[in-house]
């Protein structure tokens, strides 16, 4: 073997030592933004299988970054009925609370500082009369 051929300490592979490329992430790949290297990365520490498909952590990401978007469109829009410009926990908890699917998913999810639904039973609310009230005026009648 000749000293030319062989290949630079270091060079990933690249004979000769060549111009690195710049290297592409999984989630850029997947055009994601949540980090499917991470996930990938969590789920083979969880040691949740022996061994871990290529697209289970794409598709993770892609859900994750699907509710996440859902959860954060509806706080914005909770948000902005109370006309604030920043998402605190109680826009949060409107959002998913108000939501039938979301609420379905989070049921026993407390979150903190969140408050409850507005609500007030039927029972504690005035009684209205059966009657239609007359007017009190007879002039205007």
């Amino acid at each position: 073997m000749e000293a030319g051929s062989k290949a630079k300490k270091g060079a990933g592979g690249r004979k000769g030592g060549g111009p690195k490329k710049k290297s592409v992430s999984k989630s850029l790949k997947a055009g994601l933004q949540f980090p499917v290297g991470r996930i990938a990365r969590y789920l083979k520490k969880g040691r949740y299988a022996q061994r871990l498909g290529t697209g289970a952590p794409v598709y993770l990401a892609a859900v994750l970054e699907y509710l996440a978007a859902e959860v954060l469109e509806l706080a914005g829009n909770a948000a902005r009925d109370n006309k604030k410009n920043r998402i605190i926990p109680r826009h949060l908890l409107l959002a998913v609370r108000n939501d039938e699917e979301l609420g379905k998913l989070m049921a026993g999810v407390t979150i903190a500082s969140g408050g409850v639904l507005p609500n007030i039973h039927q029972v504690l609310l005035p009684k209205k009369s059966d009657r239609v009230k007359e007017p009190k005026s007879p002039a205007k009648a």
